[in-house]
């Protein structure tokens, strides 16, 4: 798939995954035909977890392959905290 048949929305907590797969090559030959992939429109809704930090969602492609990277919030990420001994 191509970058301009996805589309990535968020919408308050939700995260939207949306396209459409174009007909894939189709191969006929003399004793059988062959197609490649299945066709046709997707999408899938997930749920973000409130640690998410929803300003520095990214989506990116890289040969064919979508990468969305959700990073935390720095409130939500685990810190030191240091024992003062009196």
């Amino acid at each position: 798939m191509e970058q301009k048949d996805i589309h990535v929305n968020i919408e308050n907590s939700e995260l939207t995954i949306s396209g459409e797969r174009q007909f894939g090559p189709e191969e006929k030959r003399e004793l059988y035909t062959r197609i490649e992939r299945p066709y046709g429109s997707f999408s899938r809704t997930f749920t973000l977890p409130n640690i998410v930090d929803r300003e520095r969602i990214e989506a990116r492609m890289d040969r064919g392959i979508l990468f969305i990277t959700l990073p935390k919030r720095e409130e939500a990420k685990p810190r030191q905290i240091e024992i003062n001994v009196k």
